[in-house]
């Protein structure tokens, strides 16, 4: 596995230099910018909408298509009701700690973790190791350590700050705190004590329609407008069970302090899955045959309890096997993540699976593992896949009454013995009058248990006491005059159950900025010139075309590809500038352009032209049929150049004798 992040050839990575690059070709920029911008928000350009598309299009044929999803679109305006029923109201939050001083804001979990870090850095350097120094880009307004002092700690310090680190996603706000005390923390750039630590609800609040009687907020995740339409996509279903239903689109989070340019911002796109499972029998998935060999590398949490980060590389068959990953559906959707990531270019050397430690845990879930990928900025989680268990389901069905649960015939009829409650209604309002509702609420929820006991209460005293919170002193004396507690036996041919739910998470933004990082890289003899060696399938755009020059009979051939390349779904670009054919296919290689067509005084002759790769600079020559074959071929992902260039004849020099 990867420690110190390297270019696709293996040399030093420059964060700065691909940063620069992305903001001058337009793949992002910061938003506002004329107004001086807001942190946490940015404006993708052409490159970068495009690269956004096809990674969207690939997941989508990879997992929606793939297994037969339902794909819906949900509102990103959600009332407050539906945030306070599915806990995101009140649980929903980070840490964040303030400079008194100053007013500055920390994220405080982020905040010890870059002090302890640079300490670490710092000792290295007293230790006379390498450190790599980051260049500092003036327009960035990041808090971050002024400069690191190379003071060498103590060998348990060290140890100390790597086991905090380890598990720095597992502190509560309590812990955070006393953290920063113990080690004194403060504010990086100005030495000011801070406040402890005290948590900030990351989600948008506003206001739905102008009376601004209905309070909501902006989405954090699409997944509630999925839980919400349960019954109507499980009706559509034909009320099949298992199925999966997808969502991709904008959610927003208030972040404390946004940083790391792409990797953490308040807008942000998501492709997110929920895929709902009977439980009885394991949560088990039909196709996780077709992917029980794949190797993961798992992190799991135990590992990281101990302060430690090796990861160890396993068959996702033989980690449900042993339990390490709860069920197969888990774990089928641990392995489809991988293959996904790796089918759009991620770097597979820089990727790991890491269990999620009980502190860090989502309310809803039960179990988590996060996809991260290995950038400059560290391990990035990119993707989450959660057990929800029933949660959701049951939080909106208790608070709606509406029926988000499965019924389905029993293969045999169940017997079921069981004391069951009436009540004699006539006489029972009269005597609670507007406690009625709620005195027999509290019977009916009685436990089995319970009843059993006050049935044997009735039969020797002749009434019996609940508890009832909120009627009198909360407790309620009912005679027997007007109720029954018999245990009957009764048959049940239909099961009702509510689904557990499974749910991959995609980070789309994440995910483009590790896919640039992991694919890029320079030539030895023009380092100066960055390349992006995105995969056909998910460059931006496929083919540049590049007449010779502007000589008039290029002209033609230029509008011929343009319109056989579209009539095959193509992207392409024409470059008929002055500068010279290298000049030319140097700066769409930094755009990621994966093939290259020239036009030139043989293609006049005899309608041939040459194709060339991005990453290899080799060129073939062909007729228009044949280029536009293996083109069509590459960006599908059917073929790879090697297989073009075997094929086609190398390209040696133009012949127009």
């Amino acid at each position: 596995m990867a420690h110190a992040m390297t270019m696709k050839n293996g040399q030093p990575f420059d964060r700065a230099s691909l940063e620069s690059l992305m903001k001058r070709r337009l793949f992002y920029t910061p938003a506002f910018d004329i107004y001086g911008g807001v942190s946490g928000l940015y404006d993708f350009g052409p490159p970068g909408c495009a690269l956004t598309n096809n990674i969207v299009d690939i997941w989508r044929k990879h997992f929606v298509l793939k297994e037969n999803m339902l794909e819906v679109d949900c509102t990103m305006l959600t009332p407050y009701e539906v945030l306070k029923t599915s806990g995101h109201v009140d649980k929903f939050a980070d840490w964040m700690c303030k400079d008194p001083k100053t007013g500055e804001i920390f994220r405080a979990d982020h905040l010890v973790e870059e002090v302890l870090e640079s300490r670490l850095k710092g000792d290295r350097e007293a230790r006379g190791q390498k450190v790599e120094e980051e260049k500092d880009d003036p327009k960035k307004k990041k808090k971050k350590v002024k400069s690191i002092a190379a003071v060498k700690l103590d060998d348990a310090l060290v140890q100390e700050y790597e086991e905090i680190l380890a598990k720095i996603d597992n502190y509560n706000g309590e812990e955070l705190g006393l953290l920063i005390k113990k080690y004194d923390i403060k504010n990086p750039a100005t030495g000011n004590e801070l406040q402890p630590p005290v948590s900030f609800n990351l989600m948008f609040q506003t206001s739905i329609g102008p009376s601004s009687n209905l309070p909501g907020f902006l989405r954090p995740e699409t997944a509630q407008g999925q839980f919400l339409n349960f019954a109507k996509l499980l009706d559509f279903n034909q009320q099949s069970m298992p199925f999966a239903s997808a969502s991709i689109g904008k959610s927003f989070r208030n972040e404390i302090s946004p940083r790391s340019g792409l990797l953490r911002v308040r807008e942000f796109l998501m492709a997110e899955i929920e895929h709902f499972v009977d439980p009885e029998g394991g949560k088990k998935h039909p196709l996780f045959d077709e992917v029980k060999d794949v190797e993961l590398e798992l992190l799991n949490r135990e590992v990281q309890l101990a302060g430690k980060t090796h990861v160890e590389t396993t068959k996702i068959g033989k980690a449900v096997e042993t339990g390490l990953v709860d069920n197969e559906t888990l774990g089928y959707f641990l392995a489809r993540i991988q293959l996904f990531l790796l089918r759009i270019g991620v770097d597979p050397a820089k990727i790991r699976f890491r269990q999620h430690m009980a502190n860090e845990m989502a309310h809803y879930a039960t179990d988590c593992w996060d996809a991260e990928l290995f950038t400059s900025y560290g391990w990035i989680e990119c993707v989450g896949c959660a057990d929800r268990s029933a949660y959701d389901l049951s939080v909106h069905m208790k608070k709606t009454g509406a029926p988000l649960m499965v019924r389905e015939p029993r293969k045999e009829p169940l017997k079921i013995e069981e004391y069951q409650v009436d009540i004699d209604k006539k006489k029972f309002g009269p005597k609670f009058k507007k406690d009625g509702k709620t005195v027999e609420a509290a019977l009916e929820a009685l436990t089995q248990d319970m009843r059993e006991k006050l049935s044997l209460d009735l039969e020797k005293e002749g009434k019996i006491t609940v508890e009832v919170p909120g009627v009198g002193d909360g407790k309620v004396e009912v005679p027997k005059e007007l109720i029954t507690i018999e245990k009957r036996t009764r048959i049940e041919n239909v099961r009702e159950y509510t689904p557990n739910v499974i749910e991959p998470s995609f980070g789309i933004g994440r995910i483009v900025y590790a896919l640039c990082e992991h694919n890029y890289w320079t030539r030895a003899e023009d380092e100066a010139r960055g390349i992006l060696s995105f995969p056909p399938t998910v460059a931006p755009t496929k083919v540049l075309i590049v007449p010779l020059s502007s000589h008039a009979d290029f002209k033609p051939f230029v509008r011929v590809l343009n319109n056989r390349l579209q009539e095959i779904g193509i992207s392409s670009r024409v470059d008929d500038s002055g500068a010279s054919i290298g000049k030319r296919y140097s700066r769409n290689d930094e755009l990621g352009t994966p093939l290259g067509i020239t036009i030139d005084f043989q293609s006049v002759k005899d309608n041939t032209f040459t194709l060339r790769d991005r990453d290899t600079t080799r060129q073939v020559r062909a007729s228009l049929d044949e280029i536009c074959k293996a083109i069509s071929n590459l960006v599908n992902g059917t073929e790879e150049w090697a297989d073009v260039a075997s094929r086609l004849p190398a390209f040696e020099g133009q012949d127009v004798d």
